[in-house]
């Protein structure tokens, strides 16, 4: 065992010094200029090896393989990018807002990752708002326990994929919430499908996390883990204790929080039997949904049995949004509502959310009536293309129009406000431009580093609607078998199923 341990340690040796002598050894080496496919397959390679060591059951070798992986200069370098680099670089914690912008930042932060005298620092609670008009607390990290966060996040990322629910599709890599609405569909499609949902919510899912149950059976650096968990937070230059939870904000809490609904679904699936009833379980994050053939038995067996799992967590159900369902009325989930019509399943974006975005595309417009057009379009356009990818593949045409006509008459009312002594037909030819294909594109010029800029807006119904092609249930990044399974997904992204049935059916 000793010699096995001293051989993981030499190679973790010769690799860092692999790295080091690409970029780390000498400071002037720019950060971009760092060889980052050859430093991610390093740590990819040892990753492999936690996955298999979890596979067989081999936990002394995890945590081996961890330690080296946390110790080893290219998962470093691969912490500090994803912590400087990522939308949240910019919002700084408690450490007086120290940001990482320049190379020089970025390389001294690699050297301070280290385990010996390492202490987490209090979280700065921030509050954003909810759709029912509450505030969700977030903990906002300090850069430098982000970028520790993000390195053992490297380590437990492979456990998390081996022991996760295979109908899990929240914070894990290579899945979203478009597979769990795929899913959803093949286990509601057919005739003989169930006819009951329990939809499920989490009470303060993040807050209310037992740390014994944490500490206890996760599988990392529980020195580290400890520190994490009971940093607190300032909130208004208080200081607060964490009795319970894990921040909301902190790079690996959505990984903790998975690890710990981990195995519900067979759970349940071991308390009903096959030939009775069709059980599925689809999760994401928080929000899961259960089916079944009986309203009974999801009252008298799957509710209680998931109650009692959450509760050896310290977590518990929300009353009011844990319902029971007939799918003939249809339910909302991820911003989808799922209802059958006559026999016939249809996903469609959820009525909730259809008028949420339309009432705020409309309150953007009307709070910029200065703007110069080209800058509004190019403030809209996101906005338009992100909400219109999200439900490009359900059932979404239709309310794409309505979106658009909202839109439109939006901008109308934006344009004549601008020209009150103009007619509509003058204010129409000078902002919109008839198509022949596309009748009344909103138009407008912009400048940018003294060059004219002629911008158009995004029309949702432009986006055509796809089915999307769902990830295996049990494929993860970490096991080889997968691997022409990867490559091919990569290079058929963004294809049409039709041409997805030439390829090997052993590979998808």
């Amino acid at each position: 065992m000793q010699e096995s341990f001293q051989n993981l340690i030499n190679g973790a040796k010769q690799m860092t010094g692999t790295v080091k002598r690409a970029g780390a050894a000498s400071t002037p080496v720019k950060w971009q200029a760092i060889n980052w496919p050859a430093v991610k397959h390093q740590v990819l390679r040892l990753q492999m090896r936690i996955a298999k060591a979890m596979r067989e059951g081999r936990h002394g070798k995890v945590k081996a393989l961890q330690w080296l992986l946390t110790h080893s200069h290219s998962a470093k370098l691969l912490a500090v990018k994803r912590v400087s680099q990522n939308k949240g670089s910019k919002t700084a914690g408690t450490d007086d807002g120290i940001t990482w912008r320049t190379d020089n930042h970025k390389w001294a932060a690699v050297e301070q990752l280290r385990r010996r005298g390492y202490r987490a620092k209090p979280l700065r609670r921030v509050y954003i708002p909810k759709k029912n008009g509450k505030l969700r607390p977030l903990g906002i990290p300090c850069m430098i326990d982000k970028a520790q966060q993000a390195l053992h996040l490297l380590a437990l990322e492979p456990v998390s994929e081996t022991i996760a629910d295979k109908n899990a599709y929240g914070f894990r890599p290579k899945r979203g919430a478009a597979d769990a609405i795929e899913q959803c569909f093949k286990a509601l499609c057919r005739k003989t499908s169930a006819q009951w949902i329990l939809e499920g919510d989490i009470k303060a899912c993040f807050d209310e996390i037992g740390h014994s149950w944490l500490i206890d059976n996760v599988l990392m650096d529980k020195s580290m883990l400890r520190q994490w968990l009971s940093a607190g937070y300032i909130d208004k230059g208080l200081f607060y204790h964490t009795d319970a939870g894990t921040p909301q904000g902190g790079i690996i809490s959505p990984t903790l929080t998975l690890l710990t609904l981990a195995r519900l679904e067979q759970r349940i699936k071991q308390a009903v039997p096959k030939t009775t009833d069709k059980v599925h379980f689809i999760s994401y994050a928080d929000d899961f949904v259960v089916t079944c053939a009986s309203r009974e038995v999801l009252e008298n067996t799957i509710k209680p049995l998931i109650s009692m799992f959450l509760k050896e967590r310290g977590l518990s159900l929300s009353i009011e949004k844990t319902t029971i369902t007939h799918i003939s009325k249809g339910f909302d989930f991820l911003g989808f509502n799922i209802r059958k019509y006559k026999e016939k399943l249809l996903i469609k974006p959820s009525k909730s959310n259809v008028l949420t975005f339309v009432r705020n595309i409309k309150e953007l417009i009307k709070s910029l009536p200065n703007r110069v057009t080209g800058e509004l379009i190019r403030i809209l356009n996101p906005q338009l293309r992100g909400w219109g990818n999200y439900y490009k593949h359900s059932v979404a045409k239709q309310i794409f129009n309505f979106v658009d006509s909202e839109i439109f008459k939006a901008l109308l009312r934006w344009s004549t406000r601008r020209h009150p002594k103009k007619g509509t037909r003058w204010v129409a030819k000078k902002y919109f431009l008839a198509e022949h294909a596309c009748r009344w594109r909103f138009q407008g010029k912009r400048a940018s580093n003294g060059t004219i800029h002629q911008e158009y807006l995004c029309h949702l119904k432009e986006i055509p609607i796809r089915r999307h092609i769902k990830i295996k249930s049990e494929a993860t990044p970490y096991d080889p078998n997968f691997a022409q399974y990867w490559q091919l997904r990569k290079e058929n992204k963004g294809k049409s199923r039709n041409t997805w049935h030439r390829l090997p059916q052993t590979a998808l």
